[in-house]
């Protein structure tokens, strides 16, 4: 199994979670990333205290002013990347800012649905769309053919709520929003095995949808 290499990673909603887990296991790669950029919407805040130890002791976190769902912070970021990146792509962008509402059908209201299909579903497009030409110089810089996240790629974050064949969460709480836009196991757990699918993911995972062990999830 080979070792995931990229000279540039982005992840969003990185201040916690599975975000801030994709963080500290790209740092702590044998061979980890000349810059790795965490998006969260407030840099300096309290929920950002991990990313900002993290970065006083990794000179290549960057940490990125990033609001998902407002346009003109996702041109920002962006712009701001590109910037640090000096002429070069990005490898790798990793779309993981997610939110929930713990709705049952029957209650559930158009406010909850708008912000969870524009946190979950709209932003992962917006992103791919302003960081395309940063993705575009990376996969040109490349050397060879094929496809991979060491090339270029985005990376969408989902679970098993998102599969419209399995029911989970559908009988504790539903979450109704979230099973539209998008088993218990800790965050090292999951990412270390996220980071193994990546390094080896190629053309013919293009719009896959697989879980942490690279099998594959029925939509």
């Amino acid at each position: 199994m080979g070792e995931l290499r990229v000279r540039s990673a982005l992840v969003t909603g990185a201040n916690r979670g599975i975000g801030l887990g994709f963080v500290q296991h790209l740092l702590a790669l044998p061979n980890p990333p000349e810059w790795v950029f965490a998006g969260c919407r407030d840099p300096k805040g309290q929920r950002a205290q991990e990313l900002q130890k993290l970065a006083s002791k990794h000179p290549n976190l960057v940490i990125v002013p990033l609001e998902v769902t407002d346009p003109a912070s996702i041109k920002a970021a962006a712009a701001s990347v590109g910037e640090r990146l000096k002429g070069s792509g990005l490898n790798l962008l990793i779309n993981n800012a997610g939110i929930v509402r713990a709705n049952r059908l029957e209650n559930e209201t158009l406010k909850d649905m708008s912000e969870v299909y524009t946190t979950n579903t709209i932003a992962p497009l917006l992103l791919g769309q302003a960081f395309l030409p940063l993705l575009k110089k990376a996969a040109q810089e490349s050397p060879g053919s094929g496809m991979s996240c060491s090339k270029a790629a985005i990376v969408n974050i989902s679970s098993n709520g998102g599969s419209i064949k399995e029911v989970y969460l559908w009988e504790g709480i539903q979450a109704a929003c979230y099973r539209c836009s998008k088993p218990p196991l800790t965050v090292d757990a999951s990412v270390g095995g996220m980071l193994k699918v990546l390094s080896n993911l190629s053309e013919k995972d293009s719009g896959a949808f697989l879980d942490w062990e690279g099998n594959a999830v029925a939509w």
